[in-house]
């Protein structure tokens, strides 16, 4: 069983971590209090089907740690392997972070300044930074590397992909998709709109797709489409990226970009990944 301690300085992205660790198959229970930790422990270790655990203890808690420290001397009494992530970034970043987001950190409301209070937030979490096994500096990390180093971490083993693929396909004339991250236009294929035994077929239906891939233009525009997609798909997984959504479009949505998304998809699936593959627009004009 996995068992981590999130710990660490409160506007340095415990919330994130905890966030990106339930994405890859973590059970993340936040701001736990510490006399109930063992218990828990007891619980995962006895089958419940907790394999994987993340529990975050910070600041909110008290002003001392010592109660964390005696519920994870109780789980080495019992057996219970954990880790603690710290997570902590530099003063000026959290100060900085904090002013944007116009919340109150948990030591403010004793009096202090918002500079003060990170300083001693910094000392009492002290200890627990030493007994840390992993550190993770959040300053100069944007989410999708942050993601990308929780993934080094702790992504192995885990019941998850690390990233999934939606590949959509849509008509231009009903609008491009919102959610997409990659938009490919096929509207310059051959057209089997025009072809009236096709018409009110779609790019699922054999002879539809035998037509569209029929021209030398179309298997010259899969092979350049599968190798682009092929050295991008491990540069957003190496990013953090948990979900990619690839949109294909022609004019209604009905035939080319129908049956350019079922081939990519399909390519996307050998090639490993979790590929969904979806048809916006596809019977609107059935």
């Amino acid at each position: 069983m996995d068992f981590i301690v999130i710990s660490g300085l409160s506007g340095a992205g415990k919330s994130q971590v905890a966030s990106i660790m339930e994405d890859i198959g973590f059970f993340v229970v936040d701001n736990m209090p510490a006399p109930l930790i063992p218990k828990f422990a007891e619980l995962c270790m006895a089958g419940q089907g907790y394999d994987r655990v993340a529990i975050v203890c910070d600041i909110r808690g008290g002003q001392t740690f010592d109660g964390l420290f005696a519920a994870l001397s109780d789980l080495s009494k019992m057996g219970c392997a954990y880790q603690i992530l710290y997570v902590e970034a530099s003063r000026e970043t959290i100060i900085k972070r904090y002013k944007e987001t116009r919340r109150l950190h948990p030591l403010v409301r004793e009096g202090r300044s918002l500079d003060e209070a990170v300083q001693r937030e910094k000392t009492i979490l002290e200890p627990v930074r030493k007994r840390a096994e992993y550190i993770v500096d959040t300053t100069a990390l944007s989410t999708a590397k942050l993601r990308g180093e929780i993934l080094r971490l702790f992504g192995s083993g885990g019941p998850q992909q690390p990233m999934s693929v939606n590949v959509i396909s849509f008509g231009f004339k009903y609008g491009i998709p919102i959610e997409a991250d990659l938009v490919f236009d096929v509207r310059f294929l051959p057209n089997p709109f025009y072809i009236a035994e096709l018409r009110h077929k779609t790019g699922l239906d054999q002879d539809v797709y035998d037509f569209i891939f029929g021209y030398q233009q179309t298997r010259d525009f899969m092979t350049y489409l599968e190798r682009l997609i092929a050295f991008l798909l491990p540069q957003y997984v190496e990013e953090g990226k948990a979900a990619l959504v690839i949109a294909v479009g022609c004019t209604g949505g009905q035939h080319r970009s129908v049956a350019v998304t079922r081939a990519l998809a399909d390519f996307i699936r050998q090639k490993g990944y979790d590929a969904a593959e979806n048809h916006r627009d596809m019977t609107r004009a059935l």
